[in-house]
């Protein structure tokens, strides 16, 4: 009898796992082979840029939609994703920002932060990616374990923050273009997914206080 897709085993964990970790590097991959050979177009600088901003905010939706989907589906596997998927967003975080760093500022840290008290778009996506920092540093099991479940948990509720910051970099960004269109997009995506768990937990809520009447009764 074939095992539902509600339950896999540790080995097939272990395989989705696997086959999530290449496929979330391939953008790496292509942005590597595009750089040596010589095909990130007339300004490389801005392509590596507006590549690694897109695919920060890809893994932060799917970091946020790894909850809603285990929900609506009962594949309750999926929630064992999440980590992976946010440690991607951070990794692609890192490398927009080290682009920035280089390539905008020659690791001048002095001048970067000149521009980034400057310029508000620079302001709210490095306070975003400053907000990333202590998720992936407390993402193993070990950090768990110190902070405390409760703790850590409070901690990692950073992300309901830091999305939305990224949405209002990228807004801000085109904003001198006239260009709302993917901001927009993944806006509403963002506060789909954040409405989502609001919604669950005021349900939640009212049905504990209808329990606790019963009771009462």
């Amino acid at each position: 009898m074939a095992r539902p897709l509600a339950m896999l085993a540790p080995r097939q964990l272990q395989v989705v796992k696997a086959l999530l970790f290449v496929a979330s590097l391939l953008p790496f991959a292509r942005l590597v082979l595009a750089t040596f050979t010589d095909r990130l177009g007339a300004n490389p600088v801005e392509f590596i840029t507006r590549n690694t901003g897109d695919w920060t905010l890809y893994f932060l939706c799917f970091t946020l939609a790894a909850t809603p989907l285990r929900r609506i589906s009962g594949w309750n596997w999926l929630i064992r994703l999440r980590r992976m998927l946010g440690l991607y967003a951070f990794f692609y975080a890192s490398l927009h920002f080290m682009t920035f760093l280089w390539f905008d500022h020659f690791f001048n840290v002095a001048e970067m932060f000149k521009d980034v008290a400057k310029r508000p778009f620079i302001l709210v996506g490095f306070t975003a990616f400053v907000l990333l920092l202590p998720l992936a540093a407390t993402s193993t099991n070990a950090m768990i374990k110190r902070l405390g479940a409760k703790r850590w948990q409070w901690l990692h509720r950073l992300i309901y923050l830091i999305a939305p910051l990224g949405i209002l970099h990228y807004w801000w960004m085109k904003a001198g273009k006239h260009d709302f269109a993917n901001p927009t997009l993944y806006g509403v995506i963002v506060a789909v997914l954040l409405g989502m768990r609001l919604y669950w937990k005021f349900a939640r809520s009212e049905t504990e206080k209808k329990a606790m009447v019963s009771r009462a009764g």
